[in-house]
């Protein structure tokens, strides 16, 4: 990861940076950090969730969207960017023509570990998202093969390891009914054609 020149910035003024270089950045402690471009694998596991959420999402009528690559406010001078993020309808509205960059706690999270965001996506979007209130925080890591559900209890997560053909419990989508060797073929491109 690299840091950009930009020595301190707000959250205001995060919100309308723009470099011209078309670079990706979370915004941690007032500084602008660039995120590296994503793996074919990242691109195909978001992919699936996604598709697999949004027709939970259309099949239950539920009022929520779902969204790749906003942002979400965690501090003062504080965002980061997700991989994906389940949203209410009306969250989405309060931004319809402004930054996508979310200050209440999406409903959902999941952040695909790459080896170069493993302490950022176990240890500080963790303890950020918890400290948000975000009720649900998936952190699929293909480079150990499995997926931690993260529910909100009273404060803190409670983690859920699945792995191989075990099922994905989420509390948002009770009825979700895929597997994280399901998310994982897609990843690597393995899927039945």
């Amino acid at each position: 990861m690299v840091t950009t020149p930009v020595t301190s910035i707000t959250f205001e003024e995060y919100l309308t940076y723009d470099d011209g270089n078309g670079f990706h950045y979370e915004l941690v402690d007032g500084k602008l950090e660039l995120m590296n471009p994503p793996t074919i694998e990242h691109f195909l596991i978001v992919d699936f969730l996604d598709t697999a959420f949004k027709a939970e999402i259309k099949r239950c009528s539920s009022p929520w969207l779902c969204f790749r690559e906003s942002g979400v406010r965690t501090g003062r001078n504080k965002s980061r960017l997700t991989d994906l993020c389940v949203v209410t309808l009306e969250q989405a509205r309060e931004l319809l023509n402004a930054s996508a960059v979310f200050q209440s706690p999406p409903l959902l999270i999941v952040e695909v570990v790459s080896p170069e965001s493993v302490k950022r996506d176990y240890r500080h979007k963790r303890s950020e998202y918890a400290a948000l209130e975000v009720p649900e925080y998936w952190i699929v890591d293909s480079l150990e093969a499995k997926i931690s559900v993260l529910l909100l209890e009273d404060g803190f997560y409670e983690e859920t390891v699945f792995t191989g053909n075990q099922e994905i419990v989420s509390r948002t989508f009770s009825e979700l009914a895929i597997t994280v060797d399901q998310v994982f073929t897609d990843g690597n491109l393995n899927q039945g054609s």
